[in-house]
């Protein structure tokens, strides 16, 4: 892995275990409470392992053809910026399709954790076995930002889980 892949990758996975020891102490009638307009905080694991397990599928499709890929440019690291400043300030988005059809039900603490460690040790095989020279290929499509590299797909999964870190201590403290 890239040295600047580790470092936003050891990020990724850190916040990842701050979360679990957080949410691990939650009893279960805190974990899946929900109203009508709310996500659970089970539903908001589960949104997230889903959408960095649909990322990660197509980061492996693209990287088949690596090599036929353009290498990101000024137009992604814009991008990259704009995406940052929408997933820190509080306003509310709708999932994209594809992760809202592909989210199973709310999954129990254990098996979120499971299935989220699975997810990051696969996403952790995958950046390994990019070599340097295709760092800043365009392998990653956004919803609405469009393609983005590996580095910014990285980048963005931290994101996304900072977005919905108010969203989860809020849930805790109804």
């Amino acid at each position: 892995m890239t040295p600047s892949l580790t470092k936003t990758f050891d990020a990724l996975e850190q916040q990842r275990a701050d979360l679990m020891t957080t949410v691990s102490a939650v009893p279960d009638e805190v974990y899946f409470r929900n109203s009508s307009s709310k996500w659970s905080i089970a539903q908001v694991i589960t949104h997230i392992i889903t959408s960095e397990r649909l990322s990660l599928m197509y980061m492996r499709k693209k990287s088949l053809g690596i090599d036929t890929l353009k290498d990101s440019g000024i137009r992604q690291s814009i991008v990259f910026m704009l995406l940052r400043i929408s997933q820190r300030v509080p306003l509310r988005y709708r999932a994209p399709k594809a992760v809202v059809d592909n989210t199973p039900e709310a999954l129990s603490k254990e098996e979120a954790f499971a299935r989220w460690e699975k997810a990051r040790q696969e996403l952790r095989d995958f950046l390994d076995a990019i070599p340097e020279k295709y760092a800043h290929r365009v392998i990653f499509k956004h919803p609405v930002g469009g393609m983005l590299d590996v580095r910014q797909a990285v980048g963005f999964m931290y994101e996304h889980v900072r977005h919905h870190w108010p969203q989860i201590k809020r849930l805790l403290n109804p």
